[in-house]
């Protein structure tokens, strides 16, 4: 299996979790070399391995995906969980930014964010076992929220949760399925700054439990998604946000 982003926060999470659980697990990272090899040699098991890419690149997508399947002798799951959020602060509000900082950031965002994962997932389908290949998306409570100072950021989780649905009926025939979780904030190196004081305190409370999530509890769901009983959640986009946003 293939887990984008697996050197930090909830690609680290579920990489452990999938190990754990008897899998080989493909480690991917775009610049973080030694928290990756640590990790793997940190995993229960065997045959773990590193890849390396700029979702940002198509060239180098499609040669870390195929390196990927073809070290690990194929693919049963892709988690899709790698992304940028842009600057912490103060983002690119619209009349805040100039021209060509509001170009660079939704550039940015939406080639590691959308089309990085959409070409991902087309290299990534060509190996997938079929039928019972899993496609997990990492998306955001702020697809649905809105984020007002990172609007690429909450546009490019919109466009995933759309790209999933698509696919989940595309694949379906295939025996191949596609799910998504939306995670609130969750303990990361992403969310870090954001949660310091006095900035930190008024997002936990966001949650009637007071807490953001840990990375374990959004791991453990697309653990779920990616098992075999869970094919009939194929489209679903499962809420993991603590109740601090409720959506019907």
């Amino acid at each position: 299996m293939l887990v984008t982003g697996a050197s930090r926060g909830i690609g680290r999470a579920a990489a452990t979790l999938f190990a754990a659980g008897g899998d080989r697990v493909a480690v991917h990272h775009r610049d973080s070399t030694p928290l990756a090899e640590q990790l793997v040699a940190e995993l229960p098991g065997e045959g773990h391995l590193v890849v390396r890419a700029d979702l940002a690149d198509p060239d180098e997508v499609r040669a870390m995906v195929d390196d990927a399947a073809d070290r690990l002798g194929g693919l049963d799951v892709l988690v899709n969980n790698a992304g940028v959020f842009g600057s912490v602060d103060p983002g690119h509000p619209l009349f805040d930014s100039s021209y060509e900082q509001w170009q660079q950031q939704w550039r940015r965002t939406l080639d590691v964010n959308l089309l990085g994962v959409a070409n991902t997932i087309w290299c990534a389908a060509r190996h997938l076992r079929q039928p019972g290949g899993r496609i997990v998306n990492v998306s955001s409570r702020g697809a649905f929220r809105g984020e007002p100072t990172q609007p690429a950021y909450g546009a490019s989780k919109a466009g995933l949760n759309s790209l999933g649905q698509s696919l989940a009926v595309a694949l379906a025939p295939y025996g191949i399925a596609v799910a998504t979780v939306a995670p609130g904030f969750v303990e990361t190196d992403m969310t870090n700054e954001h949660l310091k004081a006095p900035r930190g305190d008024a997002i936990r409370a966001q949650s009637p439990f007071n807490r953001v999530a840990r990375p374990e509890e959004i791991a453990a769901a697309v653990h779920w998604l990616a098992s075999p009983e869970a094919e009939w959640a194929s489209g679903t986009i499962v809420d993991l946000n603590g109740a601090s946003y409720l959506r019907t």
